[in-house]
This record gives structure tokens, sequence and C-alpha cells, in this order.
């Protein structure tokens, strides 16, 4: 009897055994199967992913080695490679089976904080295990020695964004093509009397741009506790007086920021020496390294990239060429004139729960955005990009896109408890004020008291330059800025 057991135990465990390679191998078929170029291509529906790996230096290359598909939106190998497969395997099959694909923006799925949710630091490691091999240039070495310092912050993606998908637009460096004297090429700025809407034009140059007279007042700043999305440092509401200024009809455009730059610019990538402050000494931008435009066009968008003390030479110099004293505004200025006489929420009728994507009853069912999407560029219509600001109303100051298109830069220093402090302002920091929106908001973050502050080190992260570049941030492309011009020069 027990021989006959044991027999049976050993015919299951042969059977089991068996069963058990086969399954195997019929895992590792398939596992290889659902990794191959082929399929991967039957569910992803994005409109160039073939063609655009085909160009890269992934796959057309000296060494004619091509990687693959799963080579670098998977891990390399492990329990993890499986556990990605299958939980990038259901969101794609998701995306394929119930999301309009023609409607997705796949320029915005590619960039930097999509990106590294499908791409992984540890396969490109796997790969490139020689940061420093034959032929590296110096550039390529600098940057690498910066990121082995800053391994734990950054990612390959950081400066490789496009490696796997050739993007023409990403690999332009930015240059300002010098214009052909124009029939109305400007030899005189503005001559002002008095104080109403004007148009400024810039000596040696066909560009101008609209400045809007705000009339002085009072109004109140800030928001109260009941407001939808109010945070802690919108407070206390308190009042406060401002007096008249004329302020960019839009946001300073490429345009006008380019005219900067070819009457100013320097050569060279890095800037060792002393910057001037002498008014008759403005020195200008150095090149940036890639494409601060993004590749979406200049023109009338607003400028980007550039930072917080590239903003305030720029309106040093607009100052020195036009004769009139232009600056960053401040704080108060800035909320007083989005609010344009009004103390909502926003100067136009709305409840940014009622607007705002973070609403569950919103997320389920969609909102009414049509008032907001018509004085503001902001995620739920900007199609992942900035455009020109005439692409929406003004406001009842005659300012455009006050709230969105780009977040804007102010003067004052950030303080989180600064409205508790009022009249007193501060007067050091680490960071200064920005406010307003962008494309990439929610509406929530579009209200007229919302404040945010720059993030001088996260936006700087990429850049391996030593010392770092004090024109362009390498990591921020959603902030831009606005002028004041001074009544009287006061």
């Amino acid at each position: 009897m027990a021989r006959r057991i044991l027999l049976l135990f050993k015919k299951k465990l042969f059977f089991g055994f068996l069963l058990g390679i086969i399954f195997y191998f019929l895992f590792q078929s398939v596992v290889h199967y659902t990794s191959t170029d082929k399929f991967c291509e039957s569910c992803h529906v994005h409109p160039h992913a073939k063609q655009s790996w085909i160009k890269s230096s992934h796959f057309d290359n000296k060494s004619g080695i091509a990687v693959h598909c799963v080579e670098c939106h998977l891990p390399p190998g492990g329990v993890r490679y499986l556990t990605e497969k299958a939980r990038l395997g259901f969101q794609d099959i998701y995306g394929k089976v119930f999301k309009d694909v023609d409607k997705i923006n796949w320029d915005e799925k590619s960039r930097l904080e999509h990106a590294v949710s499908f791409t992984y630091k540890a396969s490109c490691t796997h790969c490139h295990q020689n940061l420093f091999p034959l032929g590296l240039s110096q550039k390529g070495e600098d940057a690498h020695l910066y990121y082995t310092d800053k391994a734990d912050q950054l990612r390959c993606l950081n400066c490789h964004l496009h490696v796997g998908h050739y993007s023409e637009e990403a690999q332009k460096e930015f240059q300002v093509i010098k214009k052909k004297r124009a029939a109305h090429f400007y030899t005189q700025p503005a001559q002002v009397g008095k104080f109403e809407d004007f148009t400024e034009f810039v000596p040696q140059s066909s560009v101008s741009f609209d400045m809007v007279a705000i009339p002085g007042g009072t109004f109140k700043m800030g928001s109260p506790e009941k407001e939808a999305f109010h945070k802690a440092d919108e407070s206390p509401v308190h009042e406060v007086q401002v007096k008249s200024f004329w302020m960019g009809k839009a946001e300073v455009s490429w345009d006008e920021y380019e005219t900067f730059y070819a009457q100013t610019a320097t050569e060279g990538r890095t800037d060792t020496r002393k910057i001037s402050r002498d008014v008759d000494a403005v020195t200008g931008p150095t090149p940036a390294y890639g494409n601060p435009d993004q590749g979406w066009g200049r023109g009338k968008r607003p400028a980007i990239t550039m930072t917080f003390y590239a903003a305030n030479v720029y309106c040093k110099w607009l100052s020195k060429v036009t004769g009139k004293k232009y600056r960053l505004p401040t704080e108060a200025e800035w909320e007083y004139a989005c609010r344009a006489g009004t103390e909502g929420p926003y100067f136009f009728k709305g409840d940014p729960e009622k607007f705002s994507k973070n609403r569950l009853w919103n997320k389920i069912f969609g909102a009414d955005t049509t008032t907001i999407n018509s004085y503001v560029i902001y995620a739920k219509n900007s199609h992942g990009r900035t455009q020109p600001f005439s692409a929406v109303q003004p406001n009842p100051f005659g300012l455009y896109n006050m709230p969105g298109n780009v977040r804007e830069f102010c003067s004052d220093w950030y303080d989180a408890a600064a409205y508790a402090q009022y009249p007193a302002v501060p007067r050091s920091g680490s960071e200064h004020v920005v406010r307003g929106g962008s494309f990439k908001s929610d509406a929530a973050d579009l209200r007229c008291a919302a404040r945010d502050f720059t993030r001088h080190d996260a936006w700087m992260m990429t850049d391996p330059q030593m010392p770092k570049s004090l024109w362009w941030y390498s990591d921020c492309y959603d902030v831009g800025f606005r002028v004041v011009c001074e009544v009287n020069g006061k």
C-alpha cells in the first residue's frame, strides 16, 4: 500500500514538474511576444512613435544597434519588470478602449513630467554603464560629472529626453535672426505727455507693444478663508492703496525679448565675470543650452524660460533705450491690476470649484468652462503650450491673460506671512513672488489672490554649468513676466 502511494506521489510530482516547465515556457513566450516592438505598436496609438524612434540615436547610429521599446520603457528584468509591464499594460489598454486617442495631446505626454512615469533610470544605466566613453565631448564630460554629483536628484531624461524619440524642434538651439530694416523701423521711443494708454516703440527695431494706464486706488488684497481653494498665505485680507502706473497689455513677448537679446547678448555660455549694474553698460543674455521656446514658436507668444535676474535686466535695458522707468510690478500692483475693480475669486463671474478639474463631479461629468475659457489660457484650453495673448478677452482694465498663459514675476520677496505684517513688506528673502497661473494650471490656481514663488535651485537643477546660467532656467518653462512703467519715473 505504501509503495503504491509513493508511486502515485512520484507520478503527480513528475506531471506537476512537467506542467511547471510547460507553464514556464508558455509564460516566457507570452512575455517575449508582448515585449516585441510589433506588439507594442498594436496598442500604442501615438501617431509618430515609430517614425520618431527610427530617426533617433537609439536606432539610427554608427554602431547599428537598435534599442527596442521595452529596453527603455520597462525596468531591466526581475520582478519589477513584470509588475511595471502589468501596470503600463493595463494603462495602455484602458486608454485604447475608453479614450478618444485623436484628442490626446501627444506632445504634452512626451514631456519630462510624464515621461518619468514610463521610462526608467535603471534601464538607461543598464546599457550606458560607462558615462565617460572615448570621444565624449567636453560639454558631455561636464554634464556627466554634474550628474554623478547629483545622481540622487537627476534622471537621465533631464538632459536626454529625446534620445529615444527624435524631435527636430528639441535639437534646435536658441538663435536670434537679425531682421532686415523694416519700413516701420523705430528710431525714437514713444513720447508720453499725459496719463493714458500708449504704444511703446523700441528704438533700432520694428517692435512695439501696448501699455495700459492703470488708475490708482484702494482694494482688498488677499482672499477670505471661505473662498474655494484659499491658502494660508493669502490672508489676512487687508486694504492696500496703489498709485497710478502703466502696465503691459500682455506679457513680454518673444518679439520683445528677442530684440533685447539681439541688442545686448554676449557670446559664450557661462558668465564668470561680475555683471555691471551701471545703466549705461547693460549686459544681456548668453545663449541658452537648448530651445527655450520649447518648439512652440515665438512671435507674440509670451517669452519663457528666462530667470528672474534676466527679467530684471530686461527692464533695466528697456528703461535705458526708452528713457522711461520700467520695472517688474509689485505684488500689490499685480493683484490690483488683475482684479480690475472686482472682489471675487476671478475678475469674471465664476466659482473655482465649478471650474476645477480637482472636483470629483467635474472629473466624472465635466464642467461648463465657457466663461473661464474666454478669459484665460490654462490647462483646459491651452493644448499644453503658451498661446498668443489675443486668444482670449481682456479684463476690465484692458489687460490680457493676467491669471493665465504664463505665471509672472513680481519684484517682491516672498514671505508666507507677509500679509500679517502689512504695511511692512519683506526686505529680503530667498525667493521672489510669482503671480497668476499658466497654460499648465488648474482653475484653482487662476484666482486673483493665488500666490506662488520662484524655486531657483529646482528650476536650475538640470543646468550642468559651473557657475550656472544667470539668464535661463533649465527646468521651468511656464514663467514669464510683464512690465510696469512708473508715472513721471516715480
